[in-house]
């Protein structure tokens, strides 16, 4: 079909189900139904045993830049301890807890699980210190954006299937990949420049609401990545000694819950942490999905239109927990992501990044032999930079050192 919607065809067992929907799924009429997934650029028969976003889902479960991001940093490079958080283990976190949500909610759990692995495919290697690298290595040349970039490999870097670069998604998890911090209206002019370009690109510009609030699933998986990083940053810092239990008192947060788990704290080390961490899980689901249902509850009609021209995101945490949870943030800013040991680290991997992002862009030919290729295409120094750009940003971290060695006499030790 030459709009990309999904070919209908009998459905499974007993007829049950359609290729365009796929089984039935009891959702609220403020969801996004599989009916109303905007269809995939490029037609593709239908699945009757699963929904488009079942699909979806599953094709960035297969995705390799998803098994990519198990050596890809989330705070501490992944040489320095078997146990701490990789972007793969984040994304699996944030999935669970955007399908909880989406669950209490009735909302489609498929979508906001599929939002929730995607959301970070595009971060390059050492987390925020190699973007913030990458980014100005990248200014001159268009600049960088993880979010840009995570659109950019669904749509065209991930290359598996023949007839089409990209995962073809439909445009429903195109558009929530792409609102995952909200409307493409003007708040972050560099990153959503990025995206607009993307888009306009593809020829989707009038089909993806750009200027309107994303579907509720996606609202979901955004604030799903909020609690889990808050949490889950928080046990690291405990379990690397950045923070201790001592300290917790004095934690947003976590200082209020921790007389509910004052038997773990007795007995010490990670019985208190793990206490700690779960009910801030806890507490934080909680108040969003009350404060979502009194915000769904106010919308002039139960329907996704509502929820995409509310003005404010629907699916979000309490004005008071948003308060409590930004302190939260800022401690571990303070405490965590800016300790010495941390930025020992982040000034070794923003030199790697930047060095290698150098030396490429001035000898392709060190790239691997289709990069290479891909880079002489280009008609000009950005064309080949934006190729330079793709190929540092999808390294793992230790691909990176890797390449640094082969590349350099000295490669920052990053501990």
């Amino acid at each position: 079909m030459a709009d990309g919607r999904e070919v209908q065809r009998p459905g499974g067992p007993g007829g049950r189900g359609t290729a365009d929907t796929g089984p039935a799924r009891a959702v609220a009429a403020y969801a996004t139904h599989p009916h109303q997934s905007g269809g995939r650029l490029h037609a593709e028969p239908g699945c009757p045993m699963r929904t488009p976003f079942q699909r979806d889902r599953d094709r960035i479960l297969h995705a390799t830049a998803f098994r990519r991001l198990t050596y890809k940093t989330q705070v501490f490079v992944f040489h320095e301890g078997d146990h701490y958080r990789t972007r793969l283990t984040h994304s699996l976190e944030v999935a669970q807890i955007a399908r909880a949500i989406a669950r209490m909610l009735a909302l489609d759990e498929d979508l906001a699980e599929a939002l929730a692995l995607a959301h970070d495919l595009g971060h390059p290697p050492f987390g925020h210190a190699g973007e913030r690298a990458l980014a100005d290595a990248m200014a001159p040349y268009g600049g960088f954006d993880h979010n840009a970039q995570s659109f950019e490999v669904v749509t065209r870097l991930e290359r598996t299937y023949a007839r089409f670069d990209g995962l073809n998604l439909t445009l429903a998890t195109l558009e929530g990949l792409a609102k995952h911090n909200g409307p493409l209206a003007g708040a972050n002019p560099g990153g959503e420049a990025m995206l607009r370009a993307a888009i306009a690109r593809l020829g989707l510009t009038e089909r993806v609401h750009l200027d309107a609030f994303a579907p509720a699933e996606a609202q979901a998986a955004a604030v799903a990545d909020d609690i889990a990083y808050c949490s889950h940053d928080l046990d690291d810092g405990l379990r690397a000694g950045l923070i201790r239990l001592d300290d917790l008192p004095a934690v947003p947060l976590a200082g209020e819950l921790l007389p509910l788990a004052e038997a773990a704290r007795s007995a010490g080390g990670r019985r208190a942490i793990y206490e700690v961490n779960r009910r801030i899980i806890t507490v934080l689901i909680d108040d969003v999905v009350r404060a979502s249902r009194l915000r769904l509850a106010a919308l002039p009609e139960s329907s996704l239109e509502s929820v995409r021209a509310a003005g404010r995101p629907v699916i979000a945490a309490s004005a008071e927990m948003a308060a409590r949870i930004d302190a939260l943030k800022a401690y571990l800013t303070a405490h965590v992501y800016r300790h010495p040991r941390v930025m020992r680290v982040v000034a070794g991997a923003e030199e790697i990044v930047r060095d290698l992002f150098a030396q490429y862009l001035a000898e392709p030919a060190l790239m691997p032999e289709s990069w290479h290729q891909a880079a002489r295409a280009g008609t000009s120094e950005r064309a080949c930079a934006v190729v330079v750009g793709d190929f540092v940003a999808g390294m793992t971290d230790r691909y990176a050192i890797k390449e640094h060695r082969r590349l350099f006499d000295a490669t920052p030790d990053l501990r």
